[in-house]
């Protein structure tokens, strides 16, 4: 499985690649905001995207309605990370077409469990 890692933070899409490496998983990419990874979504084939909420110029929520807008990658399945587990981000999520939600911090577990379900 192919994933994309999105985060402006370096250190955040270290610690994700560590889970997902943690979980068997060792076909990753990362981008470091939404511009970048809808660049890398449109130019290569991938299976997953793991991407934080807060990010600039585009949010992760922004991001998430350019995939589902696209219809070369509107079905990618797509996780959303965020510190703010406020029910009208998650409600703003869902109704963008999020396949899964986790709310930092997090271990190997929970995201294997987002990942499979």
């Amino acid at each position: 499985m192919k994933t994309l890692i999105v985060d402006d933070y370096a250190t955040m899409r270290r610690i994700i690649r560590n889970l997902l490496t943690q979980i068997g998983q060792t076909d990753i990419d990362e981008a470091g905001d939404g511009i970048s990874a809808l660049d890398k979504l449109r130019g290569s084939k991938f299976d997953l995207v793991i991407c934080d909420w807060n990010m600039e110029p585009m949010t992760g929520l922004q991001l998430l309605k350019e995939i589902r807008a696209d219809q070369k990658i509107s079905s990618l399945p797509f996780i959303m990370v965020t510190a703010n587990s406020s029910t009208e981000n998650v409600i703003a999520a869902k109704n963008a077409g999020v396949n899964n939600y986790i709310v930092k911090p997090f271990n190997a577990d929970t995201l294997k469990q987002k990942i499979n379900s």
